[in-house]
């Protein structure tokens, strides 16, 4: 099976702080168009974790590739995704990519291969960037639909910046999700318990 998109490996340390920190989420291209009706339905913004700084608020449902591809998940994601970027007015950010395959066969094996790739996700950023110090946790399996699995990510840069994420990736059928999370902070600033109540939220909308 060849899932892995071309181009070069997304997480260099600046991309990789930049998808963790949101410096870029907010840009959504503003010429694609949002999949029809009959396509997975993505996370409003009051069903992300709540954030004390400001309501979340949405970008449109945009097909293709977000730009800049997250770290960890990037490199595996194909052309044939859609996303959503959602922000608050301060330090923390979301994002939604969801991918409709062309079998359940092909989205189980998608899926573990992005399970794969987050779970390297720490030791993958240290080796690409000497500087970074990355670290990382697996909070569990969800059963939710054919599963989601939930997985925290700490970078720390020799500049001084700390930067919290949580990913998820859930499957109903031949659909694969992948949720993700972040701020400026650390394990403790994690809200690990509203994050799997989002993810479980995302999976069971997907249809």
């Amino acid at each position: 099976m060849n899932i892995r998109a071309r181009g070069t490996r997304t997480a260099l340390a600046a991309a990789a702080l930049a998808a963790v920190a949101g410096v870029a989420a907010t840009a959504v291209p503003a010429a694609a168009a949002a999949p029809a009706s009959d396509t997975p339905r993505f996370l409003e913004p009051a069903e992300l974790p709540p954030s004390p700084a400001s309501p979340w608020s949405a970008g449109p449902v945009t097909a293709g590739q977000p730009d800049p591809l997250p770290m960890c998940v990037g490199e595996a994601l194909p052309s044939i995704i859609s996303h959503r970027a959602y922000t608050t007015d301060l330090d923390t950010n979301a994002q939604q990519l969801t991918v409709e395959g062309r079998s359940e066969q092909w989205s189980k094996e998608f899926a573990a291969l992005l399970r794969k790739d987050l779970a390297g996700c720490a030791k993958t950023l240290m080796r690409q960037d000497p500087g970074l110090t990355a670290t990382q946790k697996s909070y569990g399996h969800l059963d939710v639909e054919e599963g989601a699995d939930v997985y925290g990510i700490h970078t720390a840069s020799a500049q001084g910046s700390s930067d919290i994420a949580l990913f998820s990736v859930g499957r109903d059928g031949a659909t694969v999700t992948v949720v993700r999370w972040a701020r400026l902070g650390t394990f403790k600033d994690a809200q690990v318990a509203d994050f799997k109540t989002t993810t479980v939220t995302a999976v069971n909308k997907l249809y």
